[in-house]
């Protein structure tokens, strides 16, 4: 990213707005309290009035009555406006009472601020261990030739045939309290980066949900082409990072076996023993977390699939409408017309044929004549001509002039052209005076006369004398 992409985030990105804000302490402390914390979605606006209520109560009481004076409810509106975006407001269908829940770029604050506290316990082993495995899985998964990856596989089982060996001799190896520690943190962050991807996921649905209302509004192709441009689009967010990602849980959702597994793992987690003094009730209730935020994701994957066949069919009906009135106007016109039928021929319908070609009415092939072009250029006698007219080129200083101008004009407050030549004499001929003409065009200063006329002389080099009649040009000093 360079300076412009910075300062562009910096200007519009609703995350950065609310690190910049003057009551960001409250909004974070409110979000963290009502919506991370006890991973909570969709609130209404009572109940987050309420919540919030209890927020400012405890610092009022110890900042002051003035720290905050505002109401709850205009705080909440202030945070979900178009121009702060810190919250999004919406309506459910059947419901009076606006919800709110968090944007990405807020709960991306959130996780940058409570990051900023430093963490008692780094995770580097487990992390170590993550990057080995994902580096394994991508080089062994992307081998095309069969050998290698047989001889991979053999070598996995050599390895898990040693392990079992040695456990059956009774050297068996249990996890360190530091490095269960360790996965455990990994565990907890990659769970929290999860729900922030699943948050990310659903706001690109959204966008995609705005742009397809927008493209079906304003479309006038064929619905075969909106069908495609729809369905790419849609393509394109269910491929992204986030897309796979929702995609992949989904799949867990809608399969027993991966779910026990889950749940098995989870709960064993919560009986190991250097885990005993940590809090592992959010282990447990790992997977519990995440399903509001998947049903969430996929409720605004059906409104999306909804709203682009109502849209559609309102389309279909708006045309077998207008085709429906055509008829009955053709209909109430030929009845009008049955009594006293128009004479003569008032419509003309091609009666319906079929046009006959024979293979020898076609004409036999003829090749294309070749243009035999004469490219001769026969050499011209030039000897009477003379070429130093093309080498006898000059520039004109302009800047030259403009100091004889400014020279004769310190003397008097205006000058003409004629008066400025008599003080500085042509040297240059014709296209001196042409550049004095262009300097009067661009100068401010300078009034042409096309009713006076003023005459001009200069010398040339073998002594003979031009002149030339022009415009009146009179130079005047700036103010």
């Amino acid at each position: 990213m360079d300076f412009y992409a910075i300062n562009s985030l910096r200007e519009n990105h609703a995350g950065w707005s609310l690190l910049r804000a003057q009551n960001a302490p409250l909004a974070l402390t409110f979000f963290m309290a009502a919506f991370t914390s006890p991973n909570q979605r969709n609130l209404g606006r009572q109940e987050l009035i309420d919540a919030l209520d209890d927020v400012l109560f405890g610092l009022r009481d110890s900042e002051g009555e003035d720290r905050f004076p505002r109401p709850a409810g205009e705080y909440l509106d202030d945070w979900a406006s178009d121009e702060r975006r810190w919250l999004r407001k919406y309506y459910v269908p059947g419901e009076d009472e606006p919800r709110y829940d968090l944007t990405a770029a807020s709960e991306d604050v959130i996780r940058w601020v409570e990051n900023l506290r430093g963490r008692e316990f780094v995770a580097t082993q487990s992390r170590l261990t993550s990057i080995f495995a994902v580096l394994k899985q991508l080089v062994q998964q992307s081998e095309t030739d069969p050998e290698v990856r047989l001889a991979e596989l053999q070598r996995q089982r050599d390895g898990i045939d040693a392990e079992m060996q040695r456990i059956r001799d009774g050297n068996v190896r249990v996890m360190t309290g530091p490095e269960a520690l360790d996965h455990l943190q990994q565990l907890t962050t990659l769970a929290k980066d999860l729900l922030s991807d699943f948050r990310e996921v659903e706001q690109n649905f959204r966008k995609l949900d705005r742009q397809v209302r927008e493209q079906i509004a304003t479309w006038d192709g064929t619905q075969g082409e909106l069908l495609q441009s729809i369905f790419d689009n849609q393509q394109d967010i269910s491929s992204s990072l986030q897309g796979r990602t929702f995609q992949g849980f989904w799949d867990y959702l809608m399969s027993p076996q991966l779910r026990n597994e889950l749940q098995d793992l989870l709960h064993r987690a919560t009986q190991i023993e250097a885990l005993a003094t940590s809090d592992m009730q959010a282990v447990a209730n790992l997977h519990q977390d995440w399903l509001p935020a998947v049903e969430q994701t996929q409720a605004t994957v059906r409104q999306l699939s909804q709203q682009m066949r109502r849209l559609l069919d309102d389309k279909v009906f708006l045309e077998n409408k207008r085709i429906m009135q055509l008829i009955r106007s053709i209909e109430s016109g030929a009845l009008g017309n049955r009594d006293a039928p128009p004479s003569g021929a008032f419509m003309e319908i091609d009666a319906p044929s079929v046009d006959v070609v024979l293979p020898f009415e076609r004409p036999l092939y003829e090749p294309s004549r070749k243009i035999l072009v004469d490219d001769s250029v026969e050499t011209a006698d030039d000897d009477d001509v003379d070429a130093s007219a093309l080498f006898g080129q000059f520039f004109v200083d302009k800047e030259r002039l403009r100091a004889n101008i400014d020279a004769v004009l310190a003397e008097a407050e205006q000058a003409t052209l004629a008066e400025v030549t008599e003080t500085y004499p042509l040297s240059q001929g014709l296209a001196e005076v042409v550049a004095y003409y262009q300097l009067a065009t661009e100068s401010d200063w300078a009034t042409i006369n096309p009713e006076q006329s003023q005459q001009l002389l200069w010398q040339l080099p073998d002594g003979t004398t031009r002149e030339a009649t022009i415009e009146q040009i009179i130079f005047g000093r700036p103010a």
